[in-house]
């Protein structure tokens, strides 16, 4: 069956609330395990079809933005996923109360319940209202972003289509890119403010009425953060400090001594080569054929899931008007479908999703077999070690998308990865400063991002007003969608570089780590995962240092002569 056939209903919240009563009064009155195993595993059939019809709506309303039935689901889903919350809530306490809670944890494992504690923290029926007003703001941010009609080179571009004007060879392209970008962002300058304002105000409530000091502590329980918190966070961003981002000064003094740019600017950043960044060769058919067989070398694993994928038409890459920007996988649970979103516009970008995302999709795919929905994804900073690692596990396979530009490419992608942990961890900061000060102004929070990017991005100089006073984090949909998912990106990329590290050495013995780490799912917690696959915990302090040289040994190495 193909994408397009997969069919959308709207839930019937009246008959699924039955159902969990149902559960509920079977698990309080139960006589032995198996009858309440027998009726979670029902109940979870429900919660599998709930969540179906919720992610075939969002990838629908996602790929057109403009589509009024999916658009009108979605306000639905938006209204009504709260009170379905409340129905997961109320099941949850029934589960951590059973007499059988040891046959319980032998017959669906521990990760389970240190999840539905997490759950339970952050969730409670005073606060269904609040949670329909998050929900709508968060819509309300993805349509203005997706509003974006930005007139340049004599086209209306979206911000996704405005991406390859940013690494444009000639300057005064890249420059003229910024401005015209920064103008949509000042223009809605006050509705971003707003927004934005409104968000950290209800989350800051909700954080009170659950009992928290502050949203920061009920952030980490909505991202299941079950076995490291603030503090541990906060480590992680002054090992970056410390050990990365002399490297990443290092790289863009490297790089702009080569671009004979004596005056480095924030539109320079992007670009990596004189000669313009690496592009991928060919059609959007080009580069899925090549993926495929790319897929079919790496693994037999990876070849029958690629084929999954492009037998049942589980993509949307082309960027288009009105579609939503950015890029994600997510599962479709009744059809075992994992799906990729994203918008291409040329660059090597394209290739990263064609790697990145498939790697989420190819880790889903693998766990797909856990009869626990819980556990067909890990947590989100595990979720990205399986994406990263597979953007360096195709390092090998390069020359299909880029031909004889195959290693400039690598050596982009790594410098890449290495750049963008600093800018992570500055967003990450940014957010324990504005949760931590919720009564900030718009313009106290704009003074706030600015001095931590001159803080951890140095060599980040605006040409640009508007975005020299603060702004730029306008642009990042998790700062907006998903607080505190952002350092993520960041604990997930150190541990993909071990990876690296580790496949150089012995490929073999690399990919069967990988491959064990995918088979897991979301069975275990983060740092349970990071020990499984074998990696060094990024928390602890000397794990940076390593990586960091044997990253710099692999740079100091690269033939320069290839970097024109």
């Amino acid at each position: 069956m193909k994408f397009k056939d997969y069919a959308y209903q709207r839930p019937d919240l009246e008959a699924i609330g039955k159902e969990f009563e149902k559960t509920i009064d079977v698990l309080r009155n139960a006589a032995s395990a198996a009858e309440q195993i027998a009726a979670l595993e029902r109940i979870n059939a429900v919660r599998r079809n709930y969540d179906t019809m919720a992610t075939l709506c969002r990838i629908r309303s996602s790929i057109d933005t403009t589509d009024k039935f999916y658009e009108q689901e979605q306000d639905f889903l938006d209204e009504n996923d709260p009170l379905y919350m409340n129905f997961e809530f109320q099941l949850e306490a029934e589960v951590m109360k059973s007499k059988f809670r040891s046959e319980l944890e032998e017959k669906f494992g521990r990760q389970i319940f240190n999840l539905i504690e997490a759950k339970q923290k952050s969730f409670s029926p005073e606060i269904i209202d609040d949670l329909k007003e998050e929900n709508k703001l968060d819509s309300e941010y993805r349509k203005l972003t997706a509003s974006a009609k930005i007139e340049f080179d004599g086209k209306i571009n979206n911000l996704s289509q405005m991406g390859p004007y940013a690494i444009n060879p000639d300057r005064a392209v890249r420059k003229a890119a910024e401005a015209a970008v920064a103008g949509f962002f000042a223009e809605n300058e006050a509705k971003f403010d707003d927004i934005y304002d409104r968000m950290v105000k209800v989350r800051t409530r909700i954080a009170h009425k659950l009992g928290f000091k502050n949203y920061i502590e009920l952030g980490y329980a909505r991202l299941y953060r079950t076995d490291y918190g603030e503090k541990e966070v906060a480590a992680f961003r002054q090992q970056v400090l410390r050990d990365l981002v002399p490297l990443c000064a290092e790289i863009v003094r490297a790089k702009m001594a080569r671009l004979a740019i004596t005056d480095p600017k924030s539109y320079d950043l992007g670009i990596d080569f004189k000669s313009g960044n690496p592009k991928p060769q060919g059609t959007l058919k080009d580069l899925v054929d090549s993926a495929r067989k790319m897929y079919h070398e790496i693994s037999p694993e990876t070849g029958e899931f690629f084929d999954f994928m492009y037998e049942r038409e589980l993509f949307d890459l082309e960027a288009k008007a009105g579609k939503r920007g950015g890029g994600y996988c997510t599962y479709i649970f009744d059809y075992q479908s994992p799906f990729i979103f994203s918008n291409f516009n040329g660059t090597s970008a394209d290739v990263d999703v064609l790697t990145h995302e498939a790697g989420h999709a190819f880790q889903v795919y693998t766990s797909r077999g856990f009869a626990v929905p819980e556990y067909i994804w890990p947590t989100y900073e595990a979720c990205e070690i399986h994406s990263m690692s597979m953007e360096f596990f195709a390092w090998p396979w390069m020359e299909l998308f880029f031909g004889t530009d195959a290693d400039r490419y690598r050596y982009h992608h790594l410098t890449g990865t290495v750049t963008f942990i600093p800018y992570g961890v500055l967003i990450d900061e940014f957010q324990h400063e504005v949760y931590r000060n919720p009564e900030m102004t718009p313009d106290e929070r704009k003074k706030v991002f600015r001095k931590l990017e001159k803080k951890y991005l140095p060599y980040k100089v605006y040409e640009n007003e508007f975005f020299d006073k603060g702004t730029y984090w306008f642009r990042q949909s998790h700062v907006f969608s998903v607080p505190f998912y952002y350092i993520d990106y960041t604990l997930a990329q150190i541990c993909a570089h071990q990876f690296w590290i580790a496949d150089r050495k012995d490929h073999a013995e690399a990919w069967r780590r990988y491959h064990k780490l995918c088979t897991l799912g979301g069975s275990k917690s983060f740092l349970e995962l990071v020990k499984a696959a074998g990696l060094a915990n990024p928390f602890d302090q000397g794990t940076l240092a390593p990586v960091v040289a044997a990253i710099k040994t692999y740079l100091d190495d690269f033939d320069q002569s290839k970097l024109v």
